[in-house]
């Protein structure tokens, strides 16, 4: 009698609910239960693969580039007048994609900032212009680079003075060891040529712009004792 009324109040119970689909003694504990169930399996089954997925896309964002120290020659093979162009290694696992053109001179205290370090001394300008990273060339007569995508004119020091780029050419780091010039990491500059970690084409850095655009976390650490 009394398994005759607990139906009776389980079948009354689903019937004033109007739930779809029960059935004759069903409570609504246990449809929760059981949607919830199947719920939770099908998020289960979409993170196996989904987040794999995920994590192999966005792990290149996360691995740290390593410190990649190039020779380029002797420093008795440059000066502070005029640039020479040298043919560096910016990604080793590229092949000759991953080949870029640095150009580089002495340190001219006439026109360049003073000294900040052991990492100035040579002045190592990257080719690729910082608006959407195209090649640039030097023009030795007019003491300038021009990009020839856009129109991005940069002077000698690699400051912009016309055109659409939003900021200096990006830099290289160098070293002198025993007579002998590397290049190093590349870092990005603002207009008072204040060092800053490597930033993307189109990115300011002057003002609100080195908030509004960090840098990702895979560039490589500034070298030891370096200044900004």
């Amino acid at each position: 009698m009394s398994r005759r009324r607990r139906g009776d109040a389980g079948s009354k119970q689903t019937a004033d609910l109007e739930l779809p689909g029960a059935f004759d003694g069903e409570t609504l504990t246990r449809r929760r239960l059981m949607a919830g169930t199947a719920h939770a399996a099908g998020a289960i089954a979409a993170a196996a693969f989904t987040l794999p997925a995920l994590g192999f896309a966005a792990a290149p964002v996360f691995e740290q580039t390593p410190d990649n120290w190039q020779e380029v020659g002797s420093i008795s093979r440059f000066t502070d007048a005029d640039y020479v162009p040298e043919v560096i290694t910016i990604d080793p696992g590229a092949g000759e994609a991953g080949r870029s053109i640095a150009y580089l001179r002495l340190h001219n205290p006439t026109i360049d900032e003073p000294v900040k370090d052991g990492y100035d001394r040579v002045i190592a300008i990257s080719s690729r212009c910082v608006h959407v990273g195209c090649p640039v060339r030097y023009v030795a007569a007019a003491r300038s680079f021009v990009c020839p995508c856009h129109g991005g004119v940069y002077d000698v020091r690699g400051v912009r003075t016309g055109g659409p780029p939003p900021r200096p050419l990006d830099r290289f780091y160098t070293l002198i060891r025993a007579g002998m010039v590397y290049v190093g990491p590349r870092y990005s500059v603002n207009n008072e040529l204040r060092r800053f970690a490597p930033r993307d084409p189109g990115e300011p850095l002057d003002g609100i712009g080195q908030f509004l655009y960090p840098a990702r976390p895979s560039t490589p650490p500034a070298p030891p004792g370096a200044k900004s």
